[in-house]
């Protein structure tokens, strides 16, 4: 993968020109010339793992219930509070997605061509690998251009965006309809069997025993052939394992409330997609042990190059940073403080024993608001008076407190919610100047909980609590699994999640708070929030001011943004320059 750049470099290097003519010539290369050059043929290719869509850091999570930003100029920020408009809309993945959907398309129309060995058979390992990819990273791109832009139009019709599976020329009709969503679901899911059917499950170095029998039958007798194609050098990018991952995302996108009446996805399809990932590690006894924490040190520093986490399906490259902290440390350890977790998120966390804080058998404290909590909740957030840094500072969050850690002291700097982000982040960070250490980190783009997950929730819309559809494991068996590694119920068995097991409803409701503790900072959110079509979308940013005025600390609940979306906001628009320069592409209703 750290190729992948060098690659793009040679992709930019298209045209030069030679002093030595008079005048200079411009030396544009065509297409063609990728055929017999297999390098600047994986540069066009290149481009679609560049403009990947993943982010690291929890830029939509400030848009919804579970976090606030304190920079004033932040679009999200502004698209929460009334600002969104379909000229207006950093959750846009219009151009990006099409840009690198046209790269695939390109590299798709002239893969068959490229000499990527003498070697007949070799070079048809390369090309089945090759065009594997680029159908599995359409896929992908498509997959976000869909979650973004799908939505219902004005006559009731749930619309995708134009399907392009050619590359577009000088010459194309680019005033083109939108395609149904269904008809987008089925582009993706057979784009994604495609590249399943061409790609290994995972990239690795294997013996001769184990060379695949499709290519035994084609007279590969050496290991080293197959490796070459496909061995340890190749981990980081598409594999199979990992577009059957995407594919489960998708099922579960199509069978989701906000999109179920348009498409033909079932809640058993969403269930069997997820399944077939979670199968191969043996279902939930496969659930990482420390799956929750797979971004801190012990977690990241020994992993070999290429290597993954085991809760990780799919990751971006593991490089040295320091933004994250930089970005989100309290000022007093020289962050800026931007992303505050919100009150309404900490609400969500249980108590240990596993009951919501809303429920008498929980032991809740509104006194002592901190104590006997869902572990995870110390892991992912900063609370009044913990610890946080690489010399584990305590961070006074109250009105009381002497810097500008304290809530609303400092605008675009204290936080102004009174919490501060724990999660994604190195503690041995450290953002003072004098020394601006830098650790290593790295965006998980897909993880085995998510799929989890996902599976708990098809699963329960699908065959109840404890319904399996045939499978090892039901939603309950996924949710116990998920809970017992946070830490919570080990003590009464988890008797709140025993007292819901029989009831669907409240089921789904767990399910959903488990994701959204599991996920959150991890830009699902606001997805999730869209597609479940919930009322939480507009649900008012809280906080939790803390004073202590004779020496008690006194807990004040507070309103901290107040937010402003439309009904028509759970499905975002299509660009508004778009629809202005093509007759034939329709907005969703409400745009």
């Amino acid at each position: 993968m750290k190729n992948i750049l060098s690659l793009f470099v040679l992709v930019l290097l298209f045209s030069a020109c030679d002093d030595l003519f008079e005048p200079a010539i411009e030396n544009n290369r065509g297409l063609e010339a990728m055929y017999n050059e297999p390098t600047y043929a994986q540069g066009i290719l290149a481009n679609a793992y560049i403009l990947l869509p993943y982010s690291g850091t929890p830029n939509s999570d400030v848009a919804t219930d579970d976090a606030v930003s304190n920079d004033n100029s932040n679009t999200y920020l502004a698209m929460a509070t009334g600002s969104w408009t379909a000229n207006s809309n950093p959750l846009s993945q219009w151009q990006g997605r099409r840009n690198a959907i046209q790269y695939l398309n390109l590299f798709l129309a002239n893969v068959d061509q490229v000499v990527w060995s003498k070697d007949e058979v070799i070079r048809t390992m390369y090309n089945d690998r090759l065009k594997g990819e680029a159908y599995g990273l359409r896929a992908v791109q498509m997959y976000y251009l869909l979650l973004a832009h799908g939505g219902w139009t004005q006559d009731g019709r749930l619309l995708g965006v134009p399907i392009l599976t050619e590359p577009e020329t000088a010459s194309s009709d680019f005033n083109l309809p939108r395609n149904t969503f269904q008809e987008c679901v089925d582009q993706i899911i057979a784009d994604a069997n495609q590249a399943i059917e061409l790609l290994p499950l995972d990239y690795g170095d294997i013996a001769d025993a184990e060379i695949p029998n499709k290519y035994k039958t084609l007279g590969v007798s050496n290991a080293g052939d197959y490796n070459r194609v496909n061995g340890n050098h190749m981990r980081g990018r598409i594999t199979g394992r990992i577009v059957e991952a995407v594919r489960a995302q998708v099922a579960l996108l199509s069978a989701s409330p906000a999109y179920s009446a348009g498409t033909d996805v079932s809640w058993e399809d969403a269930a069997n997609f997820a399944a077939t990932v979670l199968d191969r590690i043996n279902g939930v006894s496969g659930l990482a042990a420390n799956g929750g924490i797979w971004y801190e040190k012990n977690q990241v520093e020994n992993l070999a190059s290429g290597a993954n986490h085991a809760e990780i399906i799919w990751r971006g490259d593991i490089g040295q940073s320091i933004t994250l902290e930089t970005d989100n440390f309290p000022p007093s350890l020289y962050g800026r403080g931007r992303v505050n977790p919100t009150q309404n998120l900490v609400d969500a966390f249980p108590t240990v024993n596993g009951y919501p804080i809303t429920d008498p058998a929980s032991g809740y404290d509104p006194a002592n608001p901190y104590a006997n909590r869902d572990p995870r909740l110390g892991k992912y957030i900063v609370v009044n008076e913990s610890q946080q840094g690489p010399s584990s500072s305590t961070i006074v969050i109250g009105t009381y407190g002497t810097n500008n850690d304290v809530i609303n002291k400092e605008s675009g700097l204290s936080t102004r919610t009174g919490y501060y982000l724990r999660k994604l982040m190195r503690s041995d960070c450290n953002p003072d100047p004098q020394y601006n250490t830098e650790q290593k980190h790295y965006t998980a783009r897909i993880r085995y909980t998510e799929l989890f997950l996902a599976y708990a929730e098809a699963a329960n819309e699908a065959w109840g609590p404890t319904g399996n559809g045939g499978h090892a494991y039901s939603a309950y068996d996924v949710i116990k699994a998920i809970r017992q590694r946070a830490g919570i119920g080990l003590d009464n068995d988890d008797a709140y999640l025993e007292s819901v097991k029989g009831d669907q409803d409240t089921m789904r409701q767990l399910i959903r708070n488990e994701r959204r503790l599991e996920l959150c900072f991890e830009n699902q959110r606001f997805w999730d929030l869209r597609r479940w079509k919930v009322a939480n979308l507009n649900e008012t940013a809280r906080g939790m001011q803390i004073d202590k005025p004779s020496g008690s600390l006194i807990y004040s609940p507070i309103n901290v943004e107040i937010r402003d979306y439309k009904d028509y906001m759970y499905h975002g628009p299509i660009p508004y320059g778009e629809i202005q320069k093509w007759s034939n592409l329709e907005q969703n209703v409400g745009w």
